[in-house]
């Protein structure tokens, strides 16, 4: 029954984005329409026309993606409850990868979505002049185990930053440091290896020069005892206290996201169901290479929300 079944929302990163993202759903559904109209006001510009027609360029800049992508996942929830009469399965964890906590944060009343997307464009700000002064990025690693990517990283001065699942990490640092990993990496039998567009060398200590500013930034705000645990990116443990969500929110900027372990105590507590709600539908790979058995539905358009109905049927 669907009562028995333990549900996970899980709401994704920056990377997860496209031009055009979001305007089937803007067209569609009146609660879609609220959220793109709520976080133009809150940010005194059309946030929505770039995420609707770019240009992709502008669309990119961390400042501006961050908070796109979040107003575009939140859209896609709304979305999604509006179709099915605010029947969708209450989760028992919502988590969200790297920017996508703060997605969670907002879908679960932790922090409203004006808040949310104003506390996001302001660590987008932050992320970006720190990795722009660190003249670095980061690195996808496909096939290798986490041990020999540590070992190489500690080599060469560079660090791990995503563990997504396994066989795929991410690591960041100086240009100079990825070079030299991507040359041992190749050597000790890497399969793949891909420069994320980003601006700098996120989730590391790289982000150092940027902490005071986002302590200060997240010190402003008020945050609300969460209606359903969220798994937190560093610790991989639940968190429901306003204190231990602040303290993540900033701990996360300059440690690894630890993506795997997440989806792997969430998959402990029971949650045999996960739910990827924004653009594309990456996290949802990466949840069916953790647990095979794992059952994961995308919902991120307008065909997608559409069969909400359906997959509840089938839960």
């Amino acid at each position: 029954m669907l009562e028995d079944v333990k549900v996970a929302y899980v709401f994704p990163g920056q990377d997860s984005f496209a031009v055009g993202m979001g305007l089937d759903l803007y067209v569609h559904y009146v609660s879609a329409r609220n959220v793109f109209e709520e976080v133009d006001k809150t940010l005194g510009f059309s946030l929505s026309r770039l995420c609707f027609e770019g240009p992709e360029s502008e669309l990119a800049q961390t400042q501006n993606i961050q908070p796109a992508v979040l107003a575009t996942s939140i859209a896609c929830l709304r979305s999604a409850q509006e179709v099915t009469g605010n029947t969708m399965p209450t989760p028992t964890f919502v988590a969200g990868h790297s920017l996508g906590e703060f997605t969670a944060l907002a879908a679960v009343g932790a922090l409203s979505l004006s808040d949310a997307v104003k506390l996001v464009r302001e660590r987008g700000r932050l992320m970006d002049e720190a990795g722009r002064r660190a003249h670095g990025g980061m690195l996808a690693i496909s096939g290798m185990d986490l041990g020999t990517i540590e070992n190489i990283c500690l080599g060469v001065g560079a660090q791990v930053s995503n563990i997504n699942s396994p066989g795929h990490l991410t690591i960041s640092g100086s240009m100079d440091a990825l070079n030299k990993v991507k040359r041992l990496a190749q050597i000790k039998g890497a399969k793949r290896m891909v420069p994320l567009k980003v601006t700098g060398p996120f989730h590391s200590s790289f982000m150092d020069p940027a902490l005071p500013g986002f302590m200060n930034a997240v010190s402003s705000y008020t945050f609300n005892k969460p209606m359903v645990p969220i798994m937190a990116n560093v610790t991989a443990q639940p968190m429901t206290g306003a204190e231990t969500i602040q303290e993540e929110l900033v701990s996360q900027l300059v440690h690894c996201i630890k993506w795997q372990q997440s989806v792997e105590t969430m998959i402990s507590k029971g949650v045999t169901t996960f739910f990827e709600i924004g653009p594309k539908d990456l996290l949802s790979g990466h949840i069916k290479r953790i647990s095979p058995g794992a059952r994961v539905f995308s919902i991120h358009s307008l065909n997608t929300v559409s069969e909400i109905a359906s997959w509840r049927k089938g839960l």
